[in-house]
């Protein structure tokens, strides 16, 4: 299997910004509706969807280079090269990754589902929470690679080197696990009912697997020796 490169984000002052925003608006949204999710799990999840994925759709547009943008071309006489600007990326290919990235919404709700989620009540729920994680961490992969075999190959079997994006991917579903364990603990308490710590761990694991994939863990793989 050939070795996978770290993604190189835009290089532009406004995607540095948005890569600082990002996560920081991300947690603050989650912080203001946590309250509604705790009373209605099913209302808060469905009602986020669409403001969550006008904020991954901007954070794509932004920050990531599109499916096809990082092929070779052919070389040129070297000439003074403008600084980099901001180029609004193919309606297209935003609508192409949402729409695939939406179509995984079964089977991550299915690996939840074998993983121990209720199989004959919170369905709902469930299914939300499952098109949340693929909002995060599935759409921005789409985004960058579209479908690209060998580099999903690499995704899945956890082999590729960790930056920004495969960082929260990893994250997010470690998190999923982790926020697994407070719910059949006898505490009593209303956060505790499914998804709700699920979701929570989800989000914490995305914007910490960020951090630490575009940061301290840039490039190196994670190691099952």
């Amino acid at each position: 299997m050939k070795d996978q490169e770290t993604i190189t984000l835009v290089p532009t002052k406004l995607a540095r910004i948005a890569r600082i925003a990002h996560p920081a608006l991300l947690l603050s949204a989650y912080y203001l509706r946590f309250t509604d999710l705790v009373a209605s799990p099913q209302y808060a999840l469905r009602s986020a969807l669409l403001p969550l994925t006008a904020l991954q759709v901007a954070y794509a547009a932004i920050c990531l280079p599109v499916a096809g943008s990082n092929a070779p071309r052919p070389k040129r006489a070297k000439r003074t090269s403008p600084k980099p600007t901001w180029q609004v990326p193919s309606i297209s290919a935003t609508l192409i990754a949402l729409i695939l990235s939406a179509l995984t919404v079964p089977f991550i709700a299915m690996l939840m589902i074998l993983c121990g989620a209720p199989l004959t009540s919170h369905l709902a729920e469930t299914m939300f929470m499952s098109a949340h994680l693929a909002l995060l961490v599935i759409f921005p992969l789409v985004y960058i690679y579209g479908l690209d075999s060998a580099a999903w190959l690499s995704i899945t079997a956890l082999r590729h080197p960790l930056d920004e994006v495969f960082g929260a991917y990893v994250g997010a579903f470690l998190g999923a696990w982790l926020g697994a364990v407070p719910i059949p603990l006898d505490w009593d308490r209303d956060w505790q009912r499914w998804p709700i710590t699920i979701v929570t761990g989800i989000y914490l694991g995305y914007v910490g697997g960020k951090a630490l994939g575009g940061g301290a863990f840039y490039g190196k793989r994670i190691e099952f020796d």
